[in-house]
């Protein structure tokens, strides 16, 4: 059992939390809680897990099977509070595989709902996007490169188990990325304030990808330039804009319901 916070892998999984540069240079990034272990151990994504005692015989105790195959360590209550990015952990760290995706496999599929995201900074933000996009239907998110780190604990934890399922990558070149999914025959529709055509008066065609922009600044003109329509959310009263993942869901959640007819 590891009792001390000096110990080296508690050491690691503490920079694996607060660093996206460890993660990034370990491919491994950590997921909390018994949901996240167990779907990480049941799709061999799992490197380690941390566990604490108390639930270790738990666990143990109802099925003496359930960390049979999977690389575990005990530790103390104290050792898994250091490690753990949560004010009340539920006694489970894993340390798991991060996936690799690229673009063109993404958008070549036969069929493509695509979320695009540029500088997208908020956590919960994207992890409610990316949880939001598999329920409905979603096919891949992509990435500009100065969004928020898809692996930060805080979006790990929103995405309730997404990140396991959901394709994405990041792109250096996010306007050209734009140019390359239009010639891939993707419609592009960029959420943006200014845009005339209403999110919900529009027939999506089969292959189609929704434009989300920043939180604060929103959609960079290069990018609402390159979109094949911008649209926008009807408002009452003197709300200016919702919450980007609010945004996000609903236009998702339109092209889902058209599809479904």
């Amino acid at each position: 059992m590891i009792s001390s916070t000096s110990n080296p892998q508690i050491k690691n999984l503490i920079q694996l939390q607060a660093k996206p540069k460890e993660r990034l240079e370990q491919n491994a990034f950590v997921a909390e809680g018994i949901k996240m272990f167990e779907e990480a151990r049941d799709g061999g994504h799992l490197i380690k897990a941390y566990v604490t005692e108390e639930l270790y015989e738990e666990k143990t105790g109802e099925d003496p099977d359930y960390f049979k195959g999977a690389a575990c360590e005990t530790v103390t209550e104290q050792v898994m509070k250091a490690a753990s990015d949560t004010l009340a952990p539920q006694g489970v760290l894993a340390v798991v595989k991060r996936k690799g995706y690229n673009l063109s496999e993404i958008i070549k599929k036969q069929t493509v709902n695509l979320v695009l995201l540029e500088d997208l900074r908020d956590p919960g933000n994207l992890g409610t996007i990316v949880r939001t996009a598999e329920g409905a239907g979603v096919t891949g998110i992509i990435l500009s490169q100065s969004s928020v780190d898809i692996y930060n604990p805080k979006v790990i934890r929103a995405t309730m188990g997404a990140i396991y399922r959901m394709p994405f990558v990041y792109v250096k070149d996010f306007y050209g990325a734009l140019e390359e999914i239009k010639a891939a025959g993707i419609s592009v529709y960029a959420a943006h304030l200014k845009a005339a055509v209403e999110y919900d008066s529009l027939s999506y065609p089969e292959k189609s990808a929704v434009l989300i922009g920043n939180e604060a600044k929103g959609l960079s003109e290069e990018a609402a330039a390159l979109s094949t329509c911008n649209i926008k959310i009807p408002m009452e009263g003197k709300v200016e804009s919702l919450n980007a993942g609010i945004a996000a869901a609903l236009i998702m959640y339109e092209i889902y319901r058209q599809k479904r007819r």
